[in-house]
């Protein structure tokens, strides 16, 4: 029994040490701030300050990367967190977004803040400062509102 126990325990020691030498590619693509949702609406300092403690890390292209990203398998699933984040929303291309996009994101920025779906428990779990106050979620509530009024009123007037 001893000695089963002692090679599944090299044996997973081993597979750990391999599991190092895959790492995905932490990336911070160069972003073009004439992309950037600052470029595109009115982003106060209380909302850019939420943003960058809540939200940045998996939706923009200023990911900072913990030391823990660097030890498979976490490494794998932060890579992927990341690029998934950046695929749904990236601030730091907004520019993508049709009107209507943006309309829609603004609305899922405060919906998914209310119901405490963004940021996820796993990010928060080891980030307790992103947790969003009440706060918090009525300064982005309130600012998304305006926001989607605002392009709104753009749209009207072309």
């Amino acid at each position: 029994m001893k000695r089963g126990l002692k090679r599944l325990v090299l044996v997973l020691a081993c597979g750990f040490v391999l599991a190092q030498f895959s790492r995905p590619a932490r990336t911070n693509p160069v972003a073009d701030n004439s992309r950037a949702i600052e470029a595109h609406l009115r982003v106060p300092p209380e909302v850019k300050a939420i943003f960058a403690r809540a939200c940045d890390d998996c939706h923009s292209n200023r990911t900072r990367w913990p030391w823990y990203s660097e030890v498979a398998p976490v490494s794998w699933w932060l890579t992927d967190h990341v690029r998934d984040g950046r695929r749904h929303l990236n601030f730091s291309d907004w520019a993508r977004l049709t009107p209507g996009e943006a309309d829609q994101m603004l609305g899922e920025i405060c919906r998914l803040s209310k119901i405490n779906a963004m940021p996820m428990a796993s990010y928060t779990l080891m980030h307790r400062d992103a947790v969003l106050s009440p706060q918090d979620v009525g300064t982005l509530c309130a600012w998304a509102h305006d926001e989607q009024q605002h392009l709104a009123a753009g749209r009207g007037s072309r």
